[in-house]
């Protein structure tokens, strides 16, 4: 009984290693033929840099973003720790609108 149940453990563990690495391989194969598309790309749209005021719209997206999770993630935190999440938004906030406009 013990024996039968280790061989099903072995082939399925040995189907999962085989998709795994297909997956990868896929994964290789793409990013090596995207590279032309992302160095188009990075060329185009990320040689200017970003300005205050383009990194503050990116920054307050992201920063909502991640604090509505964040919310929803703590369960009662719309309502019963406001003040800390408004802190944490200005933190944040500014935070990501400085390191954003200063690295691109």
């Amino acid at each position: 009984m013990v024996g039968e149940s280790g061989n099903k453990d072995k082939k399925d563990a040995r189907a999962l290693a085989i998709v795994l690495i297909l997956l990868v391989a896929v994964l290789a194969v793409t990013a090596v033929f995207a590279m032309p598309a992302l160095a188009e790309f990075s060329a185009l749209y990320l040689a200017p840099g970003l300005g205050l005021r383009d990194a503050a719209i990116i920054a307050f997206v992201v920063t909502i973003a991640v604090l509505v999770v964040f919310a929803i993630a703590a369960g009662d935190g719309l309502l019963g720790e406001i003040q800390f999440m408004l802190l944490g938004f200005f933190a944040f906030f500014v935070m990501l609108w400085l390191m954003i406009a200063w690295v691109f």
